[in-house]
């Protein structure tokens, strides 16, 4: 059974893609930082349906507690597939961003991609098998108002997986990116009323966190072998 760990997994997203891979019959790796009840709650869940699951706690900036945390992890084999879920939004407009808010952002969806990354890489190297997947944002393709340090940190993401996947691409493993537009959340029904909904998104309505998780799914799989390298926007037509 191939193994998956999916970062940030307490989130509708992240919830959502640790279902879809235990769905299609992965062992998952549901993590989280500080909502651990949650991951710990989800894994439960996962086990109840039929699944295969464990949950794991670690700070992806922490490189040296993530590696502590991963290691125990890899004595059992590869994880085959990686889902960089974890990330993080604190915005503000550019003139008034303190140092912090750009620091945190960057810190967690890009430095954390190589902390939980790099040391997963070589033992999928040595199976000759992997997906890397990088969840992002429309913000780091379009960019957007009050979002420069989000939007820096996902367009970055996407530049680290078009190197990464030609790295790997000989060896069986992909890399890609992708990169949702207005998915409803808790977190986006404090920002998008439906009004602005349909304003922006040319499907008048906002996506689903399955939809995402579906979309994943298919790129972990066998089928999608020859996807590697790309940003792969979900997002109603917005873009």
């Amino acid at each position: 059974m191939k193994r998956a760990l999916v970062t940030g997994a307490s989130g509708a997203i992240g919830a959502a893609i640790c279902r879809r891979l235990a769905a299609d019959g992965l062992h998952v790796i549901v993590h989280a930082n500080r909502n651990v009840a949650l991951a710990e709650s989800l894994r439960d869940e996962l086990i109840a349906n039929g699944g295969s699951a464990q949950a794991v706690q670690f700070d992806v900036v922490d490189a040296e507690a993530t590696l502590a945390a991963l290691e125990p992890l890899l004595e059992a084999g590869p994880i085959q597939v990686l889902v960089n879920n974890a990330g993080i939004h604190d915005d503000a407009a550019f003139p008034g961003m303190r140092r912090a808010q750009w620091s945190r952002v960057i810190d967690v969806s890009l430095n954390g991609f190589f902390n939980v990354t790099q040391p997963l890489t070589m033992p999928m190297v040595r199976s000759r098998w992997g997906r890397i997947i990088s969840i992002s944002s429309i913000a780091g393709i379009t960019g957007n108002r009050g979002q420069t340090n989000y939007a820096a940190a996902k367009g970055a993401l996407h530049a680290a997986s078009k190197s990464l996947a030609l790295e790997l691409a000989s060896r069986g493993i992909t890399v890609n990116a992708v990169a949702p537009g207005i998915i409803a959340s808790e977190m986006s029904q404090g920002t998008f009323d439906q009004a602005a909904i349909e304003r922006l998104v040319p499907m008048k309505r906002a996506g689903q966190a399955s939809e995402v998780a579906d979309l994943v799914g298919f790129l972990a799989s066998e089928r999608a072998a020859y996807i590697s390298g790309q940003v792969i926007s979900i997002n109603g037509g917005m873009i």
